[in-house]
């Protein structure tokens, strides 16, 4: 069973500290063409939504739930945004992402379809069909 939104695929931005050897003028630069890439994709109907996210989060696990703060991934790793795109392929989803005005500074961009429901939520479906049959 494909359990994939038609067409939807995230693209999750790695790196916090992309800007940090950028002069104020590089900055700028890197994020009028950022800008400029999201409207375009925006334009064309190829991106639904996309934000950058802010650094401060809370991080809740466990079986006692507790809460602390985060992320504590190095910020190479951390997600500091993402784009929801809805193209045709896989393949698409990567070509966009291979335009991403972040890379030659040092992000990296993960590309992940969007599953259209929880799997595990469809394996247990199945398995009390399966058990009522």
């Amino acid at each position: 069973m494909n359990t994939q939104i038609q067409n939807g695929y995230m693209l999750l931005f790695r790196g916090n500290d992309w800007t940090r050897n950028l002069s104020p003028e590089e900055k700028q630069n890197v994020t009028d063409q950022w800008m400029a890439w999201f409207k375009r994709l925006t334009g064309d109907g190829k991106a639904v939504a996309g934000n950058p996210l802010e650094r401060e989060s809370k991080i809740v696990s466990g079986k006692n739930r507790v809460v602390s703060d985060g992320p504590f991934a190095e910020s190479k790793e951390a997600i500091g945004g993402y784009f929801l795109l809805d193209v045709a392929s896989f393949d698409d989803a990567v070509a966009i992402a291979r335009e991403c005005p972040g890379l030659p500074h040092g992000v990296q961009v993960e590309v992940r379809p969007v599953a259209a429901e929880c799997p595990l939520a469809s394996q247990l479906q199945r398995e009390a069909h399966l058990a009522n049959a």
